[in-house]
């Protein structure tokens, strides 16, 4: 969506409670939360010192991208996906921090736990984002929806130290863009009769589906604001357009839309990647890789309760060139070395030489851990690799995920294999 200064004056300040009074939310079930620059939130929690620093997560390298970045290194103009390099140029005088992801997920976690004790009716997005649908918990809590979003918020601050932003309205669409109008720790709520009030004053940037090419393309027949799109005759946007982007753009922009809010299902895939800062030829380093992607992908599934029948990896050349190459297990598995040994062998027997920009492991057809059977490891005693994965599982939940690393990826780093701290 374009910038608060694309927004016509006292807008969202319409939507805001009053005196301690909400807009009307009857019949709006529909909330979506979302985190406020979860990364760099859940970093500022743990080191409080750095609550008035701009502070930017992200990959810290010559190739890296920011992940996030809060409020503060906003300013400057330090964006999500921005080159690292750039945001450094930007704001040289930010923390700039790697990112832990073991903190993140165990936040992420949390909050959808507070979420699945209001409804079970949670739909999550991503670790930081999940829209809600509250209207069979309106009598039980005999609360409002409104009434919902400010407990919601409330609780996720007390009990896991980040803020969240929600917006409350009668659509998944409305929804999701008000809680982004609420940003930071803010909340609206758009009632039902007011949701054309609420979007037609909006730039075409806030469709969903509008990017910037689609934005100048509207933006070149006088298509600027959502109001313009929904006043434009259908056929006409069609030959504008075409049928299939009118037609769902026509639909959104007079405030249609019929998706309910879908549970959190199994997972299609698991994975993970790495974008190294000089492209690598060696094959033993991008094995080195490969081990702990491998480990990162297992935990993952692990931690779910999920194995997976499919290793694939993704290999990104110097060119840009793309490829895929994967492998079908007999038996469903979710331990570190087989996976990783599925993993060499696809780079060794099905992957061309040449330099290797970004290489990744993916799982796929999971399956429930319980439904998975008993696993058949390749090349390996029956249980010990499980039980390896499991204690440093273990481990790392008691003592941080560095506690746990394969001897050969402390080498790489140039360090000697020890005992775990």
């Amino acid at each position: 969506m374009g910038r608060s200064g694309d927004l016509p004056r006292g807008l969202v300040d319409r939507f805001k409670a009053r005196d301690g009074q909400w807009p009307d939310d009857t019949g709006c079930p529909v909330l979506h939360v979302d985190m406020d620059a979860f990364f760099a939130s859940v970093e500022i929690r743990e080191r409080p010192e750095l609550a008035d620093k701009p502070v930017v997560v992200g990959g810290t390298g010559g190739r890296g991208v920011v992940s996030s970045a809060n409020y503060l290194a906003r300013t400057y103009g330090v964006r999500s996906a921005m080159p690292t390099a750039h945001a450094r140029r930007l704001c040289p005088h930010a923390v700039f921090l790697p990112p832990t992801f073991a903190l993140y997920t165990e936040a992420s976690a949390g909050v959808m736990a507070i979420f699945r004790e209001i409804t079970p009716l949670v739909e999550p997005l991503s670790l930081d984002e999940a829209f809600l649908d509250v209207a069979g918990a309106l009598r039980r809590l005999r609360m409002t929806p409104g009434e919902i979003g400010e407990q919601v918020r409330v609780r996720v601050a007390a009990e896991w130290g980040i803020t969240c932003s929600v917006g409350v309205s009668s659509t998944k669409f409305v929804a999701k863009l008000a809680s982004g109008l609420a940003k930071p720790d803010g909340m609206l709520v758009v009632p039902r009769t007011d949701i054309l009030d609420f979007l037609h004053p909006l730039p075409v940037s806030a469709l969903w589906g509008v990017g910037k090419k689609t934005a100048e393309r509207l933006s070149a027949i006088g298509l600027n604001r959502v109001g313009d799109v929904a006043a434009m005759p259908l056929a006409r946007l069609k030959r504008a357009i075409g049928v299939a982007a009118a037609e769902h753009l026509h639909t959104l922009s007079n405030g249609h839309d019929n998706r309910a809010v879908v549970p959190e299902s199994v997972d299609k895939s698991v994975g993970a990647e790495e974008t190294f800062e000089v492209d690598l030829t060696d094959r033993e380093v991008l094995k080195q890789e490969l081990l702990r992607l491998s480990e990162r992908t297992a935990a993952t599934l692990r931690r779910r309760d999920l194995r997976g029948r499919t290793v694939s990896i993704k290999v990104r050349f110097g060119d840009f060139t793309t490829i895929t190459r994967s492998r079908t297990l007999p038996v469903a598995t979710d331990v570190t070395q087989e996976i990783y040994r599925t993993a060499c062998r696809l780079l060794d027997e099905q992957t061309p030489p040449g330099a290797i920009r970004l290489i990744g492991v993916r799982m796929e057809q999971l399956e429930e851990g319980a439904a998975g059977g008993q696993q058949l490891l390749l090349d390996a005693p029956e249980r010990g690799w499980r039980d390896a994965d499991q204690a440093a599982d273990e481990a790392r939940a008691k003592f941080g995920g560095a506690a746990i690393r394969p001897a050969t990826l402390l080498t790489q780093r140039g360090e000697k294999p020890g005992p775990a701290r």
